[in-house]
């Protein structure tokens, strides 16, 4: 399933299309993202071939950055469709495959967000969202600004569709025996201990 536009506009948007060389085009160079990490065009980090990018590697053009955009973000989809067992709208599943290739698979695998969305509750995203604010040890401002945007876009998704939250089956009731009554069991035992004696 194709990502909205309001997704795709989002990631482009907090990712951006950084270090444009001076040179009249609309080349790029690799640059270190706030967090410490090499990256090129709108905000790869792997090459499609898996090779991790370089300090030193070429610039490429927006032809070639969008390439590598499309690339991830399918992987990403997969990953995150893989990771999820409710059936979202547009607007949010986008969101959240924005949050997935920003922070990766990996991150949301094991997130309290991802069982939050499971299990279809969705007034606790935004909150959830809202934690993975820190880059390289410290609160990032354009992180906070992202998971906002992200936390907004997933909230007008299940609006718009009008989904109500996953009903939440309680777990059965614990029974407690009855005072004075003992279970087969216990009363099995302690014959066993008197004929042993």
């Amino acid at each position: 399933m194709a990502l909205p536009k309001e997704a795709l506009d989002l990631i482009k948007e907090f990712e951006g299309y950084l270090k444009r060389l001076n040179d009249g085009t609309d080349r790029v160079k690799p640059y270190l993202c706030p967090a410490g990490v090499p990256t090129i065009g709108w905000g790869t980090t792997r090459y499609p071939d898996g090779r991790r990018v370089k300090l030193s590697d070429p610039p490429i053009n927006k032809k070639t950055a969008t390439t590598y955009l499309e690339h991830e973000l399918t992987e990403d989809e997969r990953a995150f469709d893989r990771l999820t067992t409710v059936r979202l709208p547009p607007l949010a599943r986008g969101a959240l495959v924005s949050f997935v290739y920003n922070c990766g698979a990996g991150a949301y695998q094991g997130s309290t967000l991802r069982k939050r969305v499971n299990a279809g509750r969705w007034a606790d995203v935004p909150k959830e969202l809202a934690k993975w604010k820190y880059g390289g040890g410290k609160v990032l401002p354009g992180l906070v600004r992202r998971r906002a945007a992200e936390a907004e876009l997933f909230l007008r998704g299940i609006r718009q569709h009008n989904m109500p939250p996953e009903p939440v089956t309680p777990p059965p009731p614990v029974r407690k025996p009855q005072p004075g009554a003992e279970s087969w069991l216990s009363r099995a035992i302690d014959w066993l201990k008197g004929w042993w004696r």
